[in-house]
């Protein structure tokens, strides 16, 4: 690999020749493989590498769920990657949730801002405390429909998606508890994984990067609660999109950088330009993973904005049948919206259903079923949410083969099942709806998730 001089001066600035040189080596590498798992599946790690066919090479020391692999799979064509049993992430980034641990002792209103295709949001969604609302936000609106639907595939109630920009964000009248901005940036930390952020970089993207991160930061800023968190991160090394980007958000707004507890075993490096911050950066010669820079800021005690919005009361036109579809139904409120009812946490309604109306909102809630005809049929996202009620449905299993043929959306034969809408479940995990004709049963997989991949 060939490494643009302007780069390896960069580099040269906040390393020593020996480390400098160890790195440039690294990024020649394979780079590890790793995954996360969804802890609110039984025996969910088993599974998995069973599935995968992988033998775990050791684990993720700074996350609690997560594993190295042997090998890459194709993850594609594993059906459990569909049922959200893991996600593939990269190990580096994975850190967040020591960031999130120093911070959040209770339930919060957490921002994820630019949060395609969903790695953190997903962790994000396995940490927050029972009673908090995450809203994932990505401004482009391709990328926010794959957020969308690997926030679906994940299950967890209480998640808001959304395509706004900053701005629109910051002049809302939403106040979150904790930001997360993983900004976009040059990439450098993604260069082994990645040929083309090495083939796009240059010295003047570099500063292009670290001046739209610095907007970003300033448009979202009003919506961060006076006293809330901000985890400000990068995927690369320079100083200009990391060290000199908190110490302006310090300068700018007053903010606090805070430590956080990390062990020396983890062999992560601090400041590489700035001895007083309490930053951390990940690099390939030193750590199993990807370049990645964190660090956990504090906005200074103020006056809280004030908003005001009605509480949420159910809609009474929600058919009592799709209540019953939910694990405890008595938990939620619900509504009908774009032909489609959402199911609410009770103790976040109005706090999502304020988003909804504040914000562009592809995913406002739990979306459980949608109208077809006259009839109300349960939804896809239901069939994924960690709150759905199985023995309210058929439930068929089916083999790995039938699996994969189902979510090719493929006509599939479920021999001696029952007709109607069934539950089709794999390993006993939901897969998704299907209605069964007896000769054959049509594919309620939704044809734009369908997986293209043969083998």
């Amino acid at each position: 690999m060939s490494f643009h001089q302007d780069f390896v001066n960069i580099i040269s600035e906040v390393l020593p020749v020996s480390e400098r040189d160890a790195l440039l080596v690294a990024l020649e590498r394979e780079p590890e493989v790793s995954v996360r798992f969804n802890p609110l599946i039984p025996d969910v790690e088993r599974l998995v590498l069973d599935s995968l066919d992988c033998i775990s090479d050791g684990r993720v020391p700074w996350a609690d769920h997560a594993v190295y692999l042997d090998h890459r799979p194709k993850f594609t064509l594993d059906p459990l990657l569909h049922q959200g049993c893991y996600y593939v992430q990269e190990a580096s980034s994975m850190f967040l949730e020591q960031a999130v641990r120093k911070c959040v002792i209770g339930p919060v209103k957490v921002l994820d801002l630019c949060a395609a295709p969903g790695g953190k949001s997903t962790l994000l969604a396995s940490l927050l405390p029972k009673g908090s609302m995450l809203v994932c936000n990505e401004i482009q609106r391709g990328r926010a429909q794959i957020l969308a639907e690997n926030m679906t595939k994940w299950g967890m109630p209480g998640v808001v998606v959304t395509c706004n920009t900053p701005g629109q964000i910051g002049e809302s009248n939403l106040s979150f508890d904790l930001i997360v901005v993983d900004a976009p940036c040059s990439g450098e930390g993604m260069f082994r994984k990645d040929e083309v952020a090495v083939a796009e970089w240059s010295a003047r993207n570099v500063e292009m990067c670290a001046g739209r991160q610095r907007h970003i930061i300033e448009e979202v800023w009003p919506s961060l609660k006076p006293g809330g968190y901000m985890i400000y991160s990068t995927c690369t090394f320079n100083r200009y999109e990391d060290e000199e980007n908190v110490r302006w958000i310090i300068d700018r707004f007053g903010a606090d950088a805070i430590p956080l507890d990390v062990n020396p075993d983890w062999n992560i490096l601090g400041s590489l330009s700035d001895d007083e911050l309490a930053v951390y950066h990940f690099m390939q010669h030193r750590n199993r993973g990807e370049g990645f820079f964190i660090c956990l800021m504090r906005k200074p005690d103020g006056i809280i904005r004030q908003t005001s919005f009605k509480p949420f009361k159910s809609n009474s036109s929600v058919p009592v049948s799709c209540r019953g579809w939910l694990s405890s139904e008595d938990s939620f409120e619900f509504d009908v919206r774009g032909g489609s009812v959402y199911a609410f946490p009770s103790d976040i309604a109005a706090d999502m259903n304020q988003v909804y109306h504040e914000l562009y909102a592809l995913i406002p809630g739990v979306e459980i079923a949608v109208r077809k005809g006259n009839d109300w049929i349960p939804a896809h996202a239901l069939a994924m949410s960690v709150v759905l009620k199985m023995e309210s449905f058929n439930c068929v299993e089916v083999t790995r083969q039938q699996a994969l043929s189902y979510l090719h959306c493929d006509a599939i034969h479920l021999e001696d099942a029952q007709r109607g809408i069934v539950l089709l479940t794999y390993n006993n995990i939901p897969l998704g709806f299907a209605k069964n004709l007896g000769n054959r049963a049509n594919n309620m997989y939704p044809k734009e998730w369908r997986i293209r991949m043969n083998s």
